[in-house]
């Protein structure tokens, strides 16, 4: 799946699931647009002599229900075309590094070249030392987007975050998730894009300044030189050595002696003689050490990024990808998993676990319902038979009753364990079947179950796993549709 049909099927999924009450997509919508999109990919499998995939379903779908959501909503229209300032970043940042390296340079005495000019030094030890800070972030692993700050990828990624106005409460709600969530999936892209103007800026700079130090030789007549405090004319030539070694391996230039950078001093009266070399030293310098390097860099950030904008990588085994492909036809039963902590499952909740999979998965979901996990027990002993990254799973899922109280070091260690150690993310299933059997004819028991609830889901959140409320003997009370009612944990 490309990066743009990942990106419609991610706001087909964030509008769909924020639209719980069917308000601004109807069911007779959903339908018409799952039996067309069917449709229309079975047609294009047969015209390519393929099987159909639901990669051509989502596609067919999401273009459906976008169209049908912007032809009712301008608000949405106006939104659905919104441009992201990448491109213009991609444009800009070399444009105006070439102006600022021909600024640059002429800062100082546009009738001389100094052989220790400060801007030019600057240019090529800035870039040394952003090759040696790439070298050691490569060897060092990190789950950060790099220097890159997330809200900048953020902006970069889906534009500016305000939304349209007059729009329905489900759609803005809608829209609002899929800016985060399309900001977390393509954090990667958009630091690869970013990389790669900010390598052609660099490249841009030099070039701006070799071209400034060409352009002044046409209408000026240069006189090379150096002055220091501090350094003798030993140093400088040892300095200068080091510096221009490359240039001079690469092209054929004229080089330097000891006496020639004794000669060059500004303490004499500065000579019109030999302006040139220093030029060609410094360009064929810069052009060696900043731009091929960066070019090259750029390129690579470029490849990288083209692979993954084609290749775009969107998890579609998560519960509404795993339902759309269950009615469709697309793909097998999918799995969830649930792992009971301190909870007795009977007979009876057993029925209603496999109603909620056959909510949130399909009519084909299948359960797999784990032995409890004794309460106080550490989760690595638990779970030491437990494969948290099976790809054959599609949601595992922690069982809780609501009869018991949250507690940090239990119920809060269990959960941080799964967090980690599940790549997909955990949902969490609060239980209020014990609770209600037990309560329900007291006086103020709603009030009580409200206060318990709400305890619960601020205890889960603390531990970055969202919690849902089922009733495992009525699970009919709290309807799942595609995989909204449950969500899931973000592994940090």
């Amino acid at each position: 799946m490309n990066e743009r049909t990942a990106r419609k099927v991610v706001l087909m999924r964030a509008i769909e699931t924020a639209d719980t009450k069917h308000e601004v997509l109807s069911e007779d919508d959903r339908l018409y647009a799952s039996r067309s999109a069917r449709e229309l990919a079975n047609w294009q499998a047969a015209e390519g002599k393929s099987e159909p995939s639901l990669h051509h379903f989502l596609q067919q779908r999401a273009d459906l229900i976008l169209k049908r959501l912007a032809e009712r909503t301008p608000a949405f229209s106006s939104f659905l075309y919104r441009r992201p300032l990448m491109p213009l970043v991609t444009v800009l940042l070399p444009l105006l590094g070439f102006i600022a390296g021909a600024v640059l340079d002429r800062i100082g005495d546009p009738h001389r070249v100094d052989l220790l000019s400060a801007p030019l030094l600057l240019i090529i030890g800035w870039n040394l030392l952003v090759y040696l800070a790439l070298i050691v972030w490569g060897l060092i692993p990190s789950k950060r987007t790099g220097w890159a700050s997330p809200q900048l990828l953020r902006r970069l990624a889906v534009g500016k975050s305000a939304l349209p106005r007059k729009l329905p409460a489900p759609l803005a709600a809608g829209l609002a998730q899929y800016l985060t969530d399309w900001s977390t999936l393509s954090a990667k892209l958009a630091q690869l894009r970013l990389g790669r103007a900010v390598h052609l800026a660099a490249a841009a700079f030099a070039l701006g300044a070799i071209a400034s130090l060409y352009a002044r030789g046409i209408v000026n007549q240069y006189a090379a030189g150096w002055e220091s405090t501090f350094l003798d004319a030993q140093q400088v030539h040892t300095m200068l050595s080091v510096l221009f070694a490359p240039a001079l391996a690469v092209f054929p230039l004229q080089g330097f002696s000891l006496a020639d950078i004794q000669a060059l001093r500004f303490v004499q009266e500065p000579s019109p003689a030999g302006g040139a070399r220093w030029v060609h030293l410094y360009a064929a310098t810069l052009l060696l050490v900043v731009v091929l390097p960066r070019i090259v860099l750029a390129v690579v950030s470029g490849m990288r990024a083209g692979r993954l904008a084609r290749n775009f990588p969107l998890d579609l085994g998560q519960p509404y990808f795993r339902l759309l492909a269950d009615r469709v036809g697309a793909s097998g039963p999918a799995v969830l998993r649930v792992v009971p902590y301190s909870v007795t499952v009977d007979e009876a909740r057993h029925r209603g676990l496999a109603s909620v999979a056959a909510m949130v998965l399909g009519e084909q979901a299948q359960l797999m319902l784990r032995p409890s996990s004794p309460y106080g027990e550490d989760a690595k002993d638990s779970l030491r038979d437990a494969r948290l990254d099976d790809a054959g799973v599609a949601i595992t899922a922690v069982l809780f009753s609501l009869a018991a109280t949250p507690e940090r070091e239990n119920h809060g260690a269990f959960l941080d364990y799964l967090v980690r150690g599940t790549p997909r993310g955990i949902a969490v299933l609060l239980d209020e079947s014990s609770l209600v059997e037990r309560g329900a004819a007291q006086p103020g028991f709603d009030t009580r179950l409200e206060e318990r609830i709400a305890l619960w889901r601020q205890f889960c959140n603390y531990h970055k796993a969202p919690a849902t409320v089922v009733n495992l003997l009525h699970p009919e009370k709290y309807p799942l549709d595609l995989g909204s009612g449950l969500a899931l944990s973000t592994a940090p």
